[in-house]
């Protein structure tokens, strides 16, 4: 009886070592340089657990345990599972997920950045940006950049003729106020060469500074994303505004991508550009991004 219920679980082991070395310059405002080890440049360094088990009827069960690999000092503070961690339950009606992940918002216009959201030249719309600036001195908030988010139960729809939707909510688990709260989600059409996603998401943060008393800080996130591929060339480009809405004050931020991916040979050449207004510091900044990655393996 073991041996047949095993047969229809499986559980996998997985993950990704990326170790480089690495120089910038002008690292601070002083203009010094910086050189050394450094992680994750062209792929994040993870490791990670996911189990399906076949319940039957069409249902199946699943986990997911995942976190971040530090391969230039092998993880100093400790290994944990920020990354992901999850249950799910799956089945002919898309699928369930509780716990901590990738919020449906970011998970799937972020993948329009050409550079994975990894390395120096990945594109930058998704930080705490209120944290940095002169809006209400806002207090620094975990998730605050909304990639990912914790105590969260999802959502996501199966496959319609290439449309898909995912929505999230992260519950916030105090007695009193909202701070830390999410709510997001995304719908998509994929098909072919061609690529769209358009995604919402909200998180409430904590104000306490520069703007008289304390108060929730309100940020409002709206992302479209696309691409297409004309196989000599791969176009992508992400639309980005977020706005921050506290005691009656109301700035934004928005950023804006545009990048083209080639082949050659067992690599790619990637070319991005991207530009950010920050309307909360009244600054803008220009960034172009030049790569290329070269296939030693399917899997190097």
């Amino acid at each position: 009886a073991s041996g047949a219920a095993m047969a229809q679980s499986s559980v996998t082991l997985f993950g990704i070592v990326d170790t480089a070395v690495g120089y910038v310059d002008n690292a601070n405002a002083a203009g010094d340089s910086v050189y050394g080890l450094t992680t994750s440049g062209n792929a994040t360094s993870r490791l990670g657990f996911r189990g399906v088990e076949d319940l039957g009827g069409g249902l199946k069960a699943g986990f997911w345990l995942e976190g971040e690999i530090f391969g230039d000092d092998g993880n100093a503070n400790g290994f944990n599972f920020q990354r992901r961690s999850t249950v799910s339950l799956m089945g002919g009606f898309g699928e369930v997920r509780m716990g901590r992940e990738l919020t449906p918002s970011y998970s799937k216009t972020s993948s329009y950045d050409l550079f994975g959201q990894t390395g120096i030249g990945q594109f930058m719309g998704w930080r705490d940006w209120a944290s940095n600036s002169d809006f209400g001195a806002a207090v620094p908030t975990a998730d605050a950049s909304n990639v990912r988010s914790s105590n969260m139960i999802s959502y996501y729809t199966p496959n319609f003729g290439g449309l898909t939707a995912g929505l999230g909510y992260g519950f916030d688990e105090q007695t009193t106020g909202k701070a830390g709260r999410y709510v997001g989600g995304y719908v998509a059409y994929d098909n072919g060469p061609l690529s769209l996603a358009a995604s919402y998401d909200q998180r409430d943060l904590l104000v306490n500074g520069l703007v008289a008393g304390s108060a929730v800080l309100d940020r409002d996130t709206f992302t479209l994303g696309g691409s297409y591929n004309l196989n000599v060339v791969k176009v992508n480009a992400i639309v980005q505004q977020s706005k921050y809405k506290a005691l009656g004050e109301s700035e934004k931020v928005n950023a804006y991508a545009l990048g083209v991916s080639a082949p050659v040979g067992a690599g790619e050449v990637k070319l991005q550009y991207a530009l950010y207004d920050n309307k909360l510091i009244e600054s803008k900044a220009h960034q172009i991004s030049l790569g290329y990655v070269h296939n030693l393996s399917k899997r190097t």
